[in-house]
């Protein structure tokens, strides 16, 4: 596929765009929010921060959160900096108004579209430019070279999956690797497969997420939460749950009533907000009681279930559970982040399926400090060993505390590269 080609594409699909966002905007407001900015057009409190921009892409939540690290370290290093800082989802824009308020300018980045992507770059005038992770866009890329703008990928990862994606449009995906500055990646064979891609200048430095520190307050929350629950509880938590993977827990958890300890408490989360109300229905319709965690009430003794229906929070639900099992990894959906599960030194379990975080997963269950199951069954099962031993759990615990401290300082390596490139 050419440029050319993909542009067209992105020109047929554009009437459906605005429907699409008032579409997702039913149950996340964020998407009717100034939908002009994805096509360009800034309101006028929206302007260019004054002096150097380094504009920063973090398409969601994941890459916001990980773009913490990168961001307060250019804030110590480059006072002269202005953070410019861009999204593509309603919970990445929202958790970057939680992280960073006013230090930073937020906007939606344009969809990849020419005339958007032009005026995105005349009204912004970045002076550099970085990509969070795998967000790869030809004609921003192509702007960007052509306005003399060095635009980087960092903690960049690519799962053999994508690069094979990748692959059946080599034509284009050459040319936009070639057209970055560098690319920074988290691992030595997202590196490989960049280069063989035809990226160029691809430096490795680790994982920002492992330099994401747990905030206290979250952990103090995790507490009180936690004696809501009832101390004395057994607590344990599905997190970042995607479609499909509720209703399988809840089946092995029906199939093996005795699995788990007596009056052991199952905090629920789903990995997006929009899915918030579907697993509340789930739960009514299989008749479960459960409670909200927006109630923010007492979770009384009769009820064994809570669902954790709140952004920016997950930390706290980890510091509150005994065990951890981190979503997206029980369906072929490549799995979630681990490593912050990792950091809060919770025992941590994922499913057979975590090609988005192959390398950390590998290397948390080699260490010792993540435990991988085959499917829902076992998950429960492995779970009520750990809650029932708690000499596994005290050890898991330092063998995830010492995992962590081992692979930070990937937010330094990373600054180490990318500071004499930037203007």
């Amino acid at each position: 596929m050419t440029r050319a080609v993909y542009s067209l594409l992105w020109w047929l699909a554009l009437p459906a765009l605005p429907l699409r966002l008032w579409w997702r905007g039913r149950k996340e407001r964020g998407y009717r929010e100034r939908i002009g900015e994805r096509f360009g057009r800034y309101a006028v409190d929206v302007a260019r921060p004054a002096g150097r921009v380094l504009w920063i892409h973090a398409v969601s939540l994941g890459e916001t959160r990980a773009a913490l690290p990168l961001i307060e370290r250019a804030e110590r290093a480059r006072p002269d900096l202005r953070i410019l800082l861009t999204h593509m989802t309603a919970t990445g824009r929202e958790a970057g108004r939680a992280l960073y308020g006013t230090r930073v300018t937020q906007a939606w980045l344009p969809y990849d579209v020419p005339f958007a992507v032009r005026r995105f770059i005349a009204h912004f005038k970045p002076d550099a430019g970085v990509l969070m992770e795998t967000e790869l866009w030809p004609n921003i890329a192509a702007q960007c070279a052509r306005r003399g703008i060095p635009l980087f990928l960092v903690n960049a990862r690519l799962s053999p999956r994508s690069a094979s994606r990748y692959e059946r449009v080599a034509a284009l995906a050459r040319t936009m690797l070639a057209s970055l500055a560098g690319i920074s990646a988290q691992t030595r064979d997202d590196a490989k497969r960049l280069s063989a891609l035809g990226a160029h200048d691809v430096a490795v430095a680790g994982n920002l997420k492992f330099d994401i520190d747990v905030p206290a307050a979250l952990t103090e929350w995790g507490g009180r939460l936690r004696q809501r629950i009832g101390a004395a509880r057994a607590v344990w938590i599905a997190a970042s749950t995607r479609d499909g993977e509720e209703a399988l827990l809840l089946d092995a958890l029906a199939a093996h009533p005795n699995a788990l300890p007596p009056a052991t408490v199952t905090i629920i989360v789903p990995r997006h907000p929009q899915r918030f109300d579907a697993v509340a229905d789930l739960l009514k319709t299989r008749g479960i009681a459960f409670v909200r965690r927006s109630a923010d009430v007492a979770v009384p003794p009769d009820v064994s279930v809570v669902l954790g229906d709140s952004l920016g929070e997950l930390p706290g639900y980890y510091a509150a559970a005994d065990v951890a099992f981190v979503g997206g990894s029980l369906l072929p959906l490549g799995g979630q982040n681990l490593i912050e599960a990792i950091a809060v030194g919770v025992p941590t379990l994922v499913g057979p399926h975590t090609f988005n975080f192959a390398e950390a997963s590998a290397r948390a269950i080699e260490a010792g400090a993540a435990i991988r199951v085959p499917d829902a069954k076992t998950l429960v099962a492995t779970a009520g060993e750990l809650l029932r031993n708690a000499g596994d759990r005290a050890a898991m615990r330092a063998r995830a505390r010492a995992f962590h401290d081992a692979h930070r300082g990937a937010a330094d390596r990373l600054w180490a590269w990318l500071a004499p490139r930037l203007p």
